[in-house]
């Protein structure tokens, strides 16, 4: 995933505005779609029905309600586009390009994305001359262009065109078109039997150090190659020195230590897939999910086996409410794969999210205990645990990770297993791990306030704990948990003035956090404000609490406070459950 993360850096809003007509959101569910009162009716009643399902996110049953609707002998208004778009949203391309807009009116940006698909379609079918020239139509514009400029040289190659195959596209202002251009220009200099000219641009992607991560993968391959293993290794070595969990990174440095083949070069296929690919990922960064999913499927109608892609289009239906789509594309990852273990981890989150928590688990416990299991799938399996409070068990998977890194420790394992043992009723050994979690990297503020709070709220080491939520707090300014952190402590420490303002900011930003509520109106009470005490523990009983929340809640309502409130649970602040 090193390339996804260092090509969002490159979005270009002037590049990736949106189409001139807004796109519908992907939400909803799938519930209830095929008991439609329109269902059979007519074709305006499948249109409208379709339109539904479209906008939901169901993309193939909207493609068959169009479909439907074609079949019964009318075509009501935006009736061709609308077929057009859900069949190439549900990833029948080849549907699509049959169905793409190509009489003057209707949606101009529809219109281009259809040609777009022809285009894509015809390289896919192997009529590269057909696609070379619908590439060349200057109607092909805005928002397609980098797309076009990064595809037409491999249509040219694939046509049999030398020249324009290795002239390095160009796209005014667009870093995207610069890169990954240069990228495509190697391979296919390579592919030509020019290596030493495709190593130049190889080199010219390595000395730009913003995009260095993105490309090193590509160059070390070219080098594994050549037969040039030392040099790939180094290379790796220099990236994973920045990024040292990279999955990928380290599965090639491994082949290249191993002396085992080295990738294939890519197909031209192959070439233009990950040009569609790239863009999608900006799309993707600008919140343009329809185009993002559409240029995804394009990138799989030519390379269907695209791993990444897969995950991508998953990631797009899940977050547009299409579970069951997302799932069959995360399943198509093969076990095996280097991106096995993420998938599996997403369909567990998927299950997790749905409430079928054992179903999840057993996913994440499955995919942990496969051969050749790496350190993500037992993550992905030991946040799940910690996600449903098996503590204890999260300990356990967490352990061995642990002992592998004892050389060199990793402060994430440490705080993320000093959580679950501090949840497990085992503080001793919890605040070993998060003290050295600490040592190692003493200024992140998750674990600043984490281990203050546990502190503060166990009355221990006061002085100590308020300078660490201090810290924390003035790296995070605006995290509700950790104000709340710092209010707490003002509260330990006797100061129920200082203490209430910083409460009552964190419960702005957080009001719907039970323990904010709850430490406000302790304060209220111990500053005589006891109606307004009562009002926050009321108010924690209405915000889903815990069943240890919901009891000290109605206790306090019943008899206020004694000599001394009771002790919380530390609070956990953004992203303390994640590592």
């Amino acid at each position: 995933m090193m390339r996804l993360r260092v090509l969002l850096s490159l979005a270009s809003t002037a590049v990736l505005a949106a189409c001139a007509t807004t796109e519908p959101p992907l939400r909803g569910s799938q519930e209830g779609w095929n008991t439609s009162p329109w269902n059979g009716r007519s074709a305006y009643g499948q249109f409208l029905a379709g339109q539904a399902a479209l906008e939901d996110g169901r993309s193939d049953q909207a493609a068959a309600y169009f479909q439907a609707a074609r079949n019964l002998g009318e075509d009501p208004g935006l009736l061709g586009e609308r077929a057009f778009t859900a069949s190439l949203l549900a990833g029948d391309v080849s549907r699509a390009a049959e169905l793409a807009p190509r009489a003057e009116g209707g949606t101009e940006g529809v219109r281009r994305l259809g040609m777009l698909t022809v285009a894509v379609d015809a390289l896919a079918r192997g009529k590269a001359k057909d696609a070379q020239a619908l590439l060349a139509d200057p109607a092909l514009g805005f928002p397609h262009r980098p797309a076009v400029a990064l595809l037409t040289p491999w249509a040219a190659q694939a046509a049999g065109d030398t020249a324009k195959a290795q002239t390095l596209p160009e796209l005014r202002n667009d870093r995207l078109v610069q890169y990954f251009g240069q990228l495509g220009r190697a391979e296919i200099l390579e592919r030509a039997g020019k290596p030493a000219e495709a190593e130049a641009d190889y080199k010219a992607l390595m000395e730009v150090a913003t995009v260095r991560p993105m490309f090193a993968l590509d160059y070390g391959a070219f080098l594994e190659r050549r037969k040039r293993r030392d040099e790939a290794v180094a290379l790796y070595d220099s990236i994973l020195a920045e990024a040292p969990n990279d999955v990928a990174l380290l599965d090639a440095r491994a082949r290249a230590v191993a002396r085992k083949a080295p990738p294939a070069l890519v197909s031209g296929r192959q070439g233009a897939a990950n040009a569609l690919v790239a863009c999608a990922a900006v799309f993707t960064s600008e919140r343009q999910s329809q185009f993002a999913l559409a240029y995804l499927r394009l990138a799989l109608h030519l390379d269907p086996k695209r791993e990444d892609a897969l995950l991508m289009v998953g990631d797009l239906l899940d977050q547009g409410g299409d579970v069951d789509g997302a799932r069959a594309a995360y399943a198509k990852i093969p076990t095996g794969s280097a991106r096995y273990a993420a998938a599996q981890g997403k369909i567990a989150w998927t299950l997790q999210n749905a409430g079928d928590k054992e179903k999840a688990l057993a996913v994440a416990e499955a995919a942990a205990k496969a051969p050749d299991a790496g350190r993500s799938a037992q993550l992905v399996y030991a946040d799940l645990l910690r996600a449903n409070d098996r503590w204890a068990d999260a300990v356990t998977v967490i352990d061995p990770l642990i002992e592998a890194d004892k050389d060199k420790p990793d402060w994430r394992l440490l705080y993320m297993r000093g959580v679950s043992l501090e949840r497990a009723g085992r503080w001793p050994d919890a605040e070993r791990d998060l003290e050295q979690a600490l040592a190692l990297n003493p200024n992140e503020p998750e674990l600043l306030n984490y281990l203050g709070y546990s502190w503060i709220d166990r009355n221990e080491r006061l002085p100590e704990a308020l300078s660490m939520v201090q810290k924390a707090v003035k790296a995070n300014p605006q995290s509700g948990a950790m104000l709340d952190s710092l209010g707490w402590a003002y509260h330990r420490l006797g100061d129920d003035k200082a203490a209430v303002e910083l409460l009552e900011q964190a419960i702005e930003i957080e009001p719907g956090d039970p323990d904010i509520n709850d430490h406000l109106g302790d304060v209220y009470w111990r500053l005589g404000r006891k109606t307004e005490a009562q009002f926050q523990w009321r108010r924690v009983l209405s915000l889903e609490p815990t069943d240890e929340q919901k009891a000290a809640a109605e206790a306090k309502l019943k008899d206020g406070l004694g000599s001394k409130g009771p002790a919380k649970a530390p609070a956990v602040a953004n992203g303390a459950n994640a590592l």
